[in-house]
């Protein structure tokens, strides 16, 4: 299985889904990762799988606002559709 650490900058569409899926009302302090990279930082994040990869969704203040508008563009979306 692959393991990808993905900053938010870096967000796809597909992994957006995902994080929004397993966390709809936002992520814990138990569903943090924290961990030393390669170049000795530590990191903070939240993971979410598919099939085949792992990824690490690094955590920041970006990353929070990003996952609160998809979710309200997404019930906006919703709305219209059952109007």
């Amino acid at each position: 299985m692959k393991r990808v650490i993905v900053d938010y900058n870096k967000l796809t569409t597909d992994i957006l889904n995902l994080l929004v899926e397993k966390f709809p009302d936002g992520y814990d302090y138990d569903d943090i990762i924290s961990f030393q990279n390669s170049e000795g930082k530590y990191i903070s994040a939240v993971e979410v799988r598919t099939e085949d990869t792992v990824y690490l969704v690094k955590i920041s203040s970006q990353l929070e606002k990003t996952m609160e508008d998809y979710f309200l563009d997404d019930e906006d979306t919703i709305e219209m559709i059952d109007d």
